[in-house]
């Protein structure tokens, strides 16, 4: 993938991760009793977050000082 690419994959995956956040925080205000879902949405936006620094990393490069 390209810098590029790799820019506007982390600008997606950091959007979507947001989305995800305003969610659970709307089903927990809400007083749902849905905890299997809002689990869900959270081990997801878990492996978001993941994904993010995995894209951070090919994107700046690891220096040996």
């Amino acid at each position: 993938m390209t810098e590029q690419e790799l820019k506007k994959l982390l600008a997606m995956l950091r959007t979507e991760h947001r989305d995800l956040d305003a969610a659970i925080d709307a089903l927990t205000a809400s007083g749902s009793t849905d905890q299997l879902q809002i689990a869900r949405l959270k081990k997801r936006k878990l492996r978001l977050r993941d994904q993010i620094a995995i894209v951070e990393d090919q994107l700046l490069p690891d220096i040996i000082a």
